[in-house]
């Protein structure tokens, strides 16, 4: 099934030195990620997240470009970057997502490490970023337990199923971290049962199919469910954006009816004047910079 399919991949992780497949659009095309560290100063994490801040400002040539293609593609792989901190629960990751989720069904596909998560409370850490990822980007979402060739995920699936068996895998764990993570597993009960679950192999391929069955039918979940919601809360948007503006048109017809005609000066904030009264100059060249640094590619 997987050989008859045509992807377009698209990477936004602008730090990754080597990339195991080929991108159709690459992040580090566009943003020069250790010229953004240098030129604002900034540590790893900073760079990738102002990185993808300055490749969001750009994002509408990205759809633009995808959506002149749509009638020859079936799926559209978009690799974000690792840090949950940084796509997730940033401005430029929601600005992604929604204009993503806004123009083609999209769906949340979250890679945990299978032989990692063989300990308690590494799989409990994995299930709740799930469930946040979820509630915050509000898309069906699938879980792919990778590396199913080094261990298998089953016993993964047993804990997601029956409480019990979480539990007394634990029983042997006294510590904090144990109880909180025994207690955090009754919570997220309901958000096991509307979940989907896959094992693969990202190696040999194992457990590709049912992967993209379970995509299939997160798109149809998508379709009923996920995208009247999304038109709703747009709607939402955009009402309480044109109340803003009405809002702003009467003060201003007030403020003129106020003033008789009269020369009304606004006062901007910004302390442009020197003492002596003379304007101060700009420095355009920064804006350059910055335009520099951002120019949208496709491969």
């Amino acid at each position: 099934m997987a050989s008859n399919i045509r992807g377009y991949v698209m990477n936004l992780d602008p730090a990754v030195m080597t990339l195991p497949f080929g991108a159709n659009i690459d992040i580090r095309d566009t943003v020069r990620y250790k010229e953004v560290m240098k030129q604002f100063n900034l540590g790893p994490n900073g760079g990738i997240l102002t990185s993808l801040n300055l490749f969001s400002t750009k994002f509408n040539e990205v759809i633009s470009v995808i959506e002149k293609r749509a009638d020859q593609l079936d799926y559209v792989l978009v690799d974000t970057p690792g840090q949950i901190e940084i796509f997730t629960w940033s401005a430029s990751g929601a600005i992604i997502t929604e204009a993503f989720a806004s123009t083609f069904p999209t769906v949340i596909a979250y890679v945990v490490d299978t032989p990692r998560s063989a300990s308690p409370a590494t799989f409990m850490s994995n299930m709740l970023y799930a469930c946040s990822i979820l509630y915050k980007t509000r898309l069906p979402l699938v879980l792919a337990f990778n590396k199913t060739d080094v261990a298998q995920h089953e016993f993964a699936l047993e804990w997601m199923n029956d409480f019990e068996v979480f539990h007394a895998a634990l029983d042997s764990d006294h510590s904090y971290t144990s109880t909180l993570t025994r207690s955090l597993s009754l919570a997220l009960e309901e958000f096991y049962k509307n979940l989907r679950s896959v094992g693969v192999s990202a190696v040999s391929g194992a457990g590709m199919d049912a992967f993209f069955r379970a995509i299939e039918a997160s798109v149809e979940e998508y379709m009923e469910t996920y995208k009247s919601d999304l038109d709703k809360r747009r709607a939402e948007k955009e009402h309480l954006e044109e109340e803003r503006r009405k809002e702003n048109m009467d003060k201003l017809r007030k403020d003129m009816e106020k003033s008789g005609g009269e020369t009304v000066v606004l006062n901007t904030g910004l302390k442009d004047r020197r003492a002596d009264g003379e304007s101060m100059d700009f420095d355009e060249d920064e804006d350059e910079d910055e335009d520099d640094l951002v120019r949208f590619s496709e491969n």
